[in-house]
């Protein structure tokens, strides 16, 4: 959601400091309205049916800063009813929902709003409907969510991105996580003569509608998350690439041209890093987009939103301060990543939305460990602990569409780290990763699908330990009691779950070994004084408290 973040899939955050450890700051607990609790929980009426596909047909004007369309949605019931729940902000009008040519019923709440229908459906059949909307959309959040902006050249430079507020800001769909098109989507957008639309998903071919409107055709091959579904409209220049024989198409303003090409060079170096991590792209029948945006970037499926400026690092010359952001385009690794993680695994509600957004940074390290070496990787994701606030849970209360806080980016890749130093063999760990990824992907997932993998995978119970990193604030600190006269350390963790316990090496760097606490005191000899007893805290993420 940046993607970085979103700004980054979500979308981009400021830098801020972290706080000492010894903070007061308590986190702000805000109550769901009935609007969240709307969208945040799947009620009957979105669990008793299942989304096929979606025919979005739009038109855009954007002298009226105007939309009017139909998104046709086809479905199969899992139980009989004759209700579904649907999503569309309040700014926007329903002109009419249809099922053939039988007009339907609907109430609105919000930017919800129910389809009654005269007759009940039955499980296991399909049905379709066309929700007929218009309106003006309302920018709102981080990056507009519908933007009508223009270029330097005063030509309209129009675009989506609303991962946070949600896909109903712009067009009436199913707005949860849960749930995608299994069977794709198709993408018709018609603009006036003289602009293009670039969206997701495979280019069919445009028409000019004779109206002085042209129709630009796409076509998405596999399920896609609402918020993914993206617009570019504008005076776009198109040049070209491939990475073993997936279509690289990159869209530009003019006058970015040459920027462009030099910067776009990048992306398949990343394919090559990505590739041998996680396996190939994971939309080859779509083909990979990057696409200039006036934000900071967005994870869309098949056209990653790109607004870096045409340079390295992200918003700041050294945005991790460790030297090495300088090398690469932030915004084209870690948005990009989000197509593994965030667009092809898919968290099935927003609270647990640092699958997409903690591995996508932790696939940031794994770039530059592939291009730079394994030092410089812990070099990178240790950068990473100064972003840390600790003042919220990663996870975020479910059901209640509630964004989670931003230390889903930093602390989810360091406590990825910390899992590699657990296993503690590189082969077995890369291997793990890979297979992880594989298993899951084109799935929803949840927190717990991630915690019984890796317990099966691993044979250990690492439940206490996903437990502690992401649904508590602290993070663990290992308590060292020093008796120097007899040579000997005490040690155990200090931490909110009773039952953590993680090995972690100890002792001196050329020599680490390996201990593994509890709660409970633990003895061991050592010949090292309080001052020489070290602990490999670059390998894992916690606290060291000697005493």
């Amino acid at each position: 959601m940046l993607s970085l973040l979103g700004g980054l899939s979500s979308p981009l955050f400021a830098q801020t400091s972290q706080p000492a450890a010894s903070s007061t700051l308590l986190p702000v607990v805000v109550e769901p309205s009935h609007a969240d609790l709307l969208r945040g929980s799947y009620g009957p009426y979105r669990a008793n049916n299942d989304l096929l596909f979606y025919r979005l047909d739009i038109r855009v004007d954007p002298e009226k800063k105007f939309i009017s369309g139909t998104n046709t949605i086809r479905f199969k019931m899992l139980e009989d009813g004759t209700h579904i729940q649907l999503e569309l902000f309040p700014t926007l009008q329903i002109d009419k929902i249809e099922m053939g040519k039988t007009p339907l019923k609907y109430q609105r709440d919000g930017g919800t709003f129910f389809v009654d229908f005269p007759k009940t459906l039955r499980t296991g059949r399909t049905y379709s409907i066309d929700v007929h909307y218009s309106g003006s959309p309302v920018e709102t959040g981080r990056f507009g969510c519908f933007t009508f902006k223009k270029d330097t050249a005063g030509h309209p430079w129009i675009n989506t991105a609303c991962e946070e507020e949600g896909a109903s800001v712009w067009w009436p769909n199913k707005d949860q996580w849960r749930d995608e098109p299994q069977e794709g989507m198709e993408i018709n957008v018609a603009v006036p003569n003289g602009l293009m639309d670039v969206s997701n998903g495979k280019f069919v071919g445009k028409k000019d509608l004779g109206d002085g409107y042209t129709r630009w055709d796409w076509r998405v091959h596999y399920p896609i998350n609402n918020y993914d579904v993206a617009l570019n409209i504008g005076n776009y220049v198109h040049f070209d690439d491939k990475f073993e024989g997936l279509p690289l198409d990159y869209y530009v303003l003019p006058e970015s041209l040459e920027g462009a090409k030099r910067q776009f060079a990048q992306v398949p170096g990343m394919m090559k890093a990505y590739y041998h991590y996680f396996g190939e792209y994971p939309f080859k029948k779509d083909g990979y987009k990057l696409i200039e945006v006036p934000y900071a970037g967005m994870e869309h499926q098949s056209a990653v939103a790109y607004g870096n400026h045409f340079a390295n690092s992200y918003q700041v010359p050294d945005w991790t301060g460790v030297g090495i952001s300088p090398r690469f385009d932030f915004i084209i690794i870690h948005e990009s990543g989000h197509e593994w993680f965030g667009n092809a695994i898919t968290a099935a509600d927003k609270s647990d939305m640092w699958i997409h957004e903690g591995w996508t940074t932790y696939l940031e390290c794994l770039y530059v460990e592939y291009n730079y070496g394994h030092d410089d990787e812990v070099k990178y994701v240790n950068s990473l602990k100064k972003k840390v606030k600790n003042v919220r849970p990663i996870i975020s209360a479910r059901g209640t569409n509630a964004e989670p806080p931003q230390d889903q980016y930093f602390k989810g890749a360091l406590f990825i780290n910390t899992l590699r130093s657990i296993v503690d063999d590189d082969a077995r760990w890369f291997a793990l990763i890979h297979d992880f990824y594989q298993h899951f992907k084109y799935q929803n997932i949840m927190t717990e699908d991630v915690v019984q993998y890796f317990n099966q995978q691993t044979g250990v119970n690492l439940t206490p330990v996903f437990d502690q990193y992401l649904r508590h604030t602290a993070i663990p600190t290992l308590e060292l009691k020093f008796d120097e006269a007899s040579g000997a350390v005490q040690y155990r963790w200090q931490a909110d779950e009773k039952a953590f316990a993680m090995p972690v090496r100890v002792g001196l760097k050329q020599s680490w070994e390996t201990i593994h606490p509890t709660a409970d005191w633990q003895t061991m000899k050592t010949t090292l004084t309080k001052d020489q007893f070290d602990v490999a805290t670059d390998l894992y993420y916690i606290n060291v408290n000697k005493l």
